[in-house]
């Protein structure tokens, strides 16, 4: 016979994956696939990496929600619309959450470093960036591809207009902000105006990191939608970890 004794960041980590799924499930935001997937993000990016990983995902799945459903009808009008209302499945979770959660186990098995959480916000940011792009941005017919600057139906992967691009910035701006409202470091490994400013920045280039792969990749048909989502986060991470070392 065993006890398991809960400390205090793995009951907060409780309390928070219970409260996403209650709040998914009443708003409509995930599916019951989707659900299943949180739930397993949702215990190992609080679990093993820490629970404000997961109020910073969290808050990426609501403003990612309220960017889906804004004008909805008018998306739909013109098939901009995300399928099924906008109710995320487990590859939406994956695609971007995926990256975190790797990032999470990694922080488990390798006892942590002082890079993680610059890490994670960075990955999220640019899921927020991409989203809030991608749902803002296709109803600007200003619409032109990143890779050849060529005028592009609006939607078109790899699109870019002037109101995507702000609203990415919005998007990065509002997670970095967000993991300025938690942060953990009480012995100011980096400084908070720095760290807003990578994030932020890592979410912006992340959002064009996944425009490039859509207008190289994904409309060639070498990858899928998740998968270049999938990509984008990683790239935070990567980014994350080179300005990290490079410029801190």
């Amino acid at each position: 016979m065993f006890t398991i004794i809960l400390g205090e960041d793995q009951f907060i980590s409780l309390i928070l994956v219970a409260s996403l799924l209650l709040a998914s499930r009443v708003k409509d935001m995930l599916d019951m696939s989707g659900l299943i997937a949180a739930t397993i993000v949702g215990l190992v990016v609080s679990l093993l990496g820490h629970w404000t990983w997961l109020v910073t995902l969290m808050s990426f799945l609501i403003i990612g929600s309220t960017a889906t459903k804004w004008r909805y009808e008018e998306k739909l009008q013109l098939s901009l619309n995300e399928a099924n209302e906008g109710i995320r499945s487990w590859k939406n979770v994956m695609a971007n959450g995926g990256a975190v959660t790797l990032l999470a186990i990694y922080n488990a098995y390798s006892g942590g470093y002082d890079w993680m959480y610059l890490a994670a916000v960075s990955s999220i940011a640019v899921a927020s960036s991409d989203t809030l792009a991608s749902e803002i941005g296709s109803l600007d017919h200003r619409t032109r591809s990143i890779t050849t600057l060529e005028a592009v139906p609006a939607g078109t992967n790899g699109g870019m207009s002037p109101t995507g691009t702000i609203a990415a910035a919005a998007g990065a701006i509002f997670i970095a902000t967000v993991g300025i409202a938690l942060f953990p470091f009480s012995n100011h490994v980096i400084a908070m105006p720095i760290f807003f400013f990578f994030t932020a920045s890592i979410g912006w280039l992340g959002c064009q990191v996944d425009s490039i792969l859509g207008a190289l990749l994904e409309n060639r048909g070498y990858l899928g939608k998740h998968s270049v989502n999938f990509l984008a986060t990683l790239s935070g991470v990567v980014m994350a970890v080179i300005f990290y070392n490079n410029l801190l």
